[in-house]
Order: structure tokens, then C-alpha cells, then sequence
């Protein structure tokens, strides 16, 4: 029996995680967090310890850091049950390492020995739930992985994990915790002085900055490409700049983050559309597709630069875009020093300037006009059309809402003018990420509207009823729109473009994409104590949309079931 007036490393764990930052776990217990809970109750109001959120799914709580982090700049941690635990947390840590966004989870191990310890098994399941490698199962999507042994410092620990994931490029970390070994008595560390957490990322090479700026220069129009620069008010303040002083188009395909505000005049849009042909100098930032080969590419004679912690991208097993220059390093610092450069290379290119100003001022015109256009001709169509969805979001949300698009409706159609107020869906594509995102964003930033735009598929896939319920219990108030095509859209998509005139393009149903009859989604709100609509005509949606953020607004979460048309989005 360990000494109940010592501290056991469980303790020691939690304390350190609190001196390092981290002020929030996201946990679903199972009965290897004994030593944890028991932890946390010798030390009620003595020792400061993160707080713990009861999430019931692994899949929301992975999604809930993804948003905290996102909001906040700060990891959190996700404690879950031994295998089963982690199984549940795969498409969320995916999802999670795609996207570089760092977070330490933690699993329990069931207890590795049968006898001779107060924490040894004594349960069926303790044997059927042990592996031969239970790091293993996540081993492909971690920077680290590690299960902590008998007699090692807990704190040093977490500090290498959460150094390691904090550390560009950044992303998450694992670590097993047999329950023995959490409730031994706990071992001190060397030493125990707190710091930054990670490596700062080193800043690029002056030299290649100045190719760079020697590149752009000589192009009559340079593109800016980037999908996820924008993880803090420093960096979308930095393209702004950059963008707006030497009159450079951005564009955000597949953007993870808001970059540029939807209202810069060097803003034009989601897509590369013909702005990717027209460029002679692409400069990639912090986009890991920036467009699809298949579909499009720069011109032959275009030079193409790509900037970023990781230019490589070395994560990905493959892939080969075109690149004439690699620029490493923090891509913030790099976008003020290539300002600073292009000040001096470009000081006598006033003409070339302004006669880009006017070509985005035209393009940036006539997508402002196509897209009114769209909004005009579906305004009566019922169900209703994703281009009105996005137009009544912009008429009914405030101007600060951070809005979490999952399948919900196109950012294209979308106004955001205030930094970290969009988050989209990830390249690893693992569903039923954006209700729990939202929950994250909204704990980091109580005072912002936060709105979950999703399609039906990722609705379900986003497990509601533990979704709904943790809204309520940790009073996270925030509205969810089901854009309910009551298919799996994606899959029709890309059968369609595989097959355009195959059978099953011809077929009544398509095979595997139909979700009908679909279900009430606003009872399952309900169910939790939130407030839910069905809206199936156009006139409905507007005035349904300021009810919902009404309630929202005064401290009531709400689910807007949304009847959209099948084909688009």
C-alpha cells in the first residue's frame, strides 16, 4: 500500500499539466482512473490542478480541444479509457494531425499485473482489454508516443509530450498510463522550472526571403494561396498588410482558417477559379493541397513558392506540386521580413501596383455580383438553397461570430471581417468534428457567438446526444444548423465525377447516399433542454435564424434542422 500522506504520481501528473498551461481536460473515465480521481480529491482546493469536463464521447472531446485550441492558442487534454478509448478518438486525432493542431492525449492502460498491487486487476475486462502495443493503434497520426513506467517522473513527462507537441509543426502526442504506475507514490523531477511551451519555430533565412521578393517583383501578378496561416491575430494581421500594400490576391482553397477578411480589397474568394492560370508567381503558405492537379495548375512559365514551418509537408505520404523555391521557417515572421524586402524591390513598381488593384477591384465586383445573382434566383426556392442559408447567416449573425463549417454551406458565400472566426473542415476528412469544435471554441471565447454550420451526415456522425448534453452541463450555449439534404452528399459528388454518365448517375436513388427518412434533429436538442426548429421554406429561415440566436444569446443552446436542397452546396 502506498502512503496516504504521500503524493502518488496521478498527482503529480495533474499538477504538472496545470504549471505547464494546460487548464482544461477533456475526459470519459473508465476504471483505469482510480488514481486519477482519487488525485483530484485529496487535492480539492489545495493544489492547482486543470479542470476536468465530463465528455460522453471520446469523438466530441478530440473535437472540443481542436476548438479551444483553435480560439485560444493553448492545448488542452483529452484523458480517455485504455483501448476502447482511444479507438473512439482515431478520426478526431486525424483530423487533428492533418491539421498540425497539438494536443496531449492521454489513455489508461489496464493494469498490467494480476497480483501484488493495490491497482492490480480485479475485473474481467482488464485482461480483455490489454495489447500488445495499445500506442500502436495511433502510432501513424502522433509526433510521440509513449507509456509511462514505475519509478519515472510524471511531470518530466509531460513536459517532453506537451514540448513535442507544442513544437512546430505542431500536432498531437500520446501517452499510455497503466493505473499502477499512477498510483505509485509519486518520483520528483530533476528539475521543475516552467517555461514556453515548444521550440519557437526558427525564422526563415534573410537570403531566401530576398528570392522570394526578388520573385515577386518581377511578376506582373503574383497569387497568394493559403488555407491555414490565419491561427492567430498576428498572422492574419501580417497578409493583411503584405496583401494590401503591394496589392497581391489572396485566395483560400479548402481553408481550415480565416486568413484575410472576406471584405480586403485583395480578399477574392475560396477558390483558385482563374486567378491560379492568370498568376506568374503562386506563393504558397501553410496549404497542404493548394490546388487539384487534375483539375488545374499554374501556368509553365509561373514560379511557384511555397512557405511554411514544413514547406514539404513531409507528413504526407505523397505528394508533388510544383515549387521553385522553399521558404522554411515561422511563415508570420517570414510575411514581415518578405514585407520588408518587398518595400525595397518594388519601390519603382508603382504602375504594376495599382494596375493589380484594379484587377481585383473588377474580380472582387463581379463575385460580389454573381453572387447576389444566386442569392436572387434561389431566395424563393423551398428547400431551401445553400446560397440563401449563407446569405440569412450573414443578415442574422453578429459581425465577431466564429462560425464552424462542416459540409454546412460554401465559405465562398460567407462574410468574416474579424480574425479566428471561421473554422472549416479539415484534409483528413474524418466526420462529425464541427457540433464538438464549436463546443471548444465557445469555452475559449464565452463572450463570441459561435455557430456549427453542418451538413445531416455530419450531424449524426458528430454524436448529439453527448454533444448536446455537454453543451448544457457546462452551459456552452451555441447554435447548430443542420443543412439537411437528407444525403450523403459527397459520395454522389465524387461518384458523379468519376462516372458522369455511368448508371448510377442515371438511377433514381443513387446506391449508398440516401439518409432518409430523415430524423427530427430538433427533438434531440430538445431532449437536453435546447431549443430546436424545423424550418423546410425560404420565407422561414431568417426569422427562424434570429429566434434560434436570440436563445442562444440568452444562454440557451439551439438546432436548426434546415430542409436544403439535394445536388449542392
Amino acid at each position: 500500500m502506498t502512503d496516504p500522506t504521500k503524493p502518488i504520481a496521478a498527482e503529480s501528473f495533474l499538477g504538472r499539466l496545470a504549471e505547464r498551461g494546460v487548464e482544461y481536460v477533456f475526459a470519459n473515465a473508465g476504471t483505469d482512473f482510480a488514481p486519477i480521481i482519487e488525485g483530484i480529491s485529496r487535492n480539492a482546493g489545495k493544489v492547482k490542478f486543470p479542470r476536468f469536463i465530463t465528455v460522453p464521447h471520446e469523438n466530441v472531446a478530440m473535437a472540443m480541444a481542436n476548438g479551444y485550441y483553435r480560439m485560444s492558442g493553448k492545448p488542452a487534454a483529452v484523458m480517455v479509457h485504455v483501448t476502447v478509448g482511444t479507438a473512439n478518438t482515431v478520426c478526431g486525432l486525424m483530423n487533428m494531425a492533418r491539421d498540425n493542431i497539438p494536443v496531449l492525449l492521454c489513455a489508461g492502460h489496464t493494469p498490467l499485473t494480476e497480483t501484488g498491487h493495490e491497482a492490480s486487476r480485479n475485473g474481467a475486462i482488464h485482461w480483455g482489454q490489454e495489447s500488445f502495443d495499445q500506442g500502436g493503434m495511433v502510432r501513424e497520426f502522433v509526433k510521440w508516443d509513449y507509456e509511462m513506467r514505475a519509478g519515472q517522473p510524471a511531470g518530466a513527462l509531460v513536459d517532453r509530450a506537451l514540448d513535442i507537441s507544442m513544437t512546430e509543426p505542431r500536432g498531437p502526442v500520446y501517452m499510455c498510463l497503466p493505473r499502477e504506475v499512477l498510483a505509485n507514490e509519486a518520483v520528483p523531477m530533476r528539475r521543475d522550472n516552467v517555461r514556453p511551451l515548444g521550440v519557437a519555430a526558427a525564422v526563415p533565412s534573410q537570403k531566401v526571403i530576398e528570392e522570394a521578393a526578388a520573385m515577386i517583383a518581377k511578376a506582373e501578378y503574383p497569387l497568394i494561396i493559403t488555407a491555414a496561416l490565419g491561427r492567430s491575430v498576428e498572422a492574419f494581421n501580417a497578409l493583411s498588410d503584405l496583401a494590401g500594400d503591394f496589392a497581391i490576391p489572396v485566395v483560400q482553397p479548402f481553408a481550415t482558417d480565416l486568413s484575410l477578411p472576406t471584405n480586403h480589397p485583395m480578399s477574392l474568394g475560396f477558390e483558385t477559379g482563374a486567378h491560379l492560370g492568370m498568376s506568374d508567381c503562386v506563393i504558397v503558405i501553410n496549404a497542404g493541397v493548394p490546388w487539384m492537379p487534375r483539375m488545374t495548375k499554374p501556368k509553365a512559365s509561373a514560379k511557384v513558392i511555397q512557405m511554411a514551418v514544413d514547406p514539404l509537408v513531409s507528413r504526407h505520404p505523397f505528394r508533388e506540386f510544383e515549387a521553385d523555391l522553399m521558404v522554411g521557417g515561422d511563415p508570420v515572421a517570414g510575411l514581415v521580413m518578405l514585407r520588408e524586402a518587398l518595400a525595397s524591390a518594388m519601390k519603382n513598381k508603382t504602375a504594376a501596383i495599382d494596375a493589380r488593384r484594379k484587377t481585383a477591384a473588377a474580380a472582387k465586383e463581379e463575385m460580389k455580383n454573381a453572387r447576389a445573382k444566386l442569392v436572387n434566383t434561389v431566395k424563393d426556392q423551398s428547400p431551401i438553397h445553400p446560397a440563401w442559408l449563407a446569405h440569412c447567416l450573414n443578415e442574422a449573425k453578429s459581425e465577431d461570430a466564429v462560425l464552424c463549417n462542416e459540409l454546412g454551406t460554401s465559405p465562398n458565400r460567407l462574410d468574416f471581417t474579424k480574425p479566428l472566426s471561421f473554422i472549416g473542415t479539415g484534409l483528413a476528412g474524418g466526420l462529425g468534428a464541427g457540433i464538438g469544435t464549436s463546443l471548444g471554441a465557445k469555452l475559449a471565447a464565452p463572450n463570441r457567438e459561435v455557430i456549427s454550420c453542418i451538413g445531416d451526415g455530419s450531424y449524426m456522425f458528430g454524436n448529439p446526444v453527448p454533444f448536446h448534453y455537454t453543451s448544457r452541463a457546462e452551459n456552452l450555449p451555441v447554435l447548430t444548423i443542420v443543412a439537411n439534404n437528407h444525403q450523403w452528399l459527397a459520395v454522389r459528388a465524387s461518384t458523379l465525377a468519376v462516372y458522369p454518365d455511368g448508371a448510377a448517375s442515371k438511377a433514381n436513388v443513387m446506391p449508398i447516399t440516401e439518409l432518409s427518412p430523415s430524423p427530427a434533429f430538433e427533438k434531440v436538442v430538445e431532449s437536453c433542454g435546447g431549443y430546436g426548429e424545423k424550418v423546410e421554406a425560404a420565407h422561414e429561415l431568417l426569422p427562424a435564424l434570429k429566434r434560434a440566436l436570440d436563445k442562444v444569446r440568452n444562454g440557451t443552446q439551439a438546432l436548426l434542422n434546415v430542409s436544403t436542397t439535394q445536388g449542392t452546396r
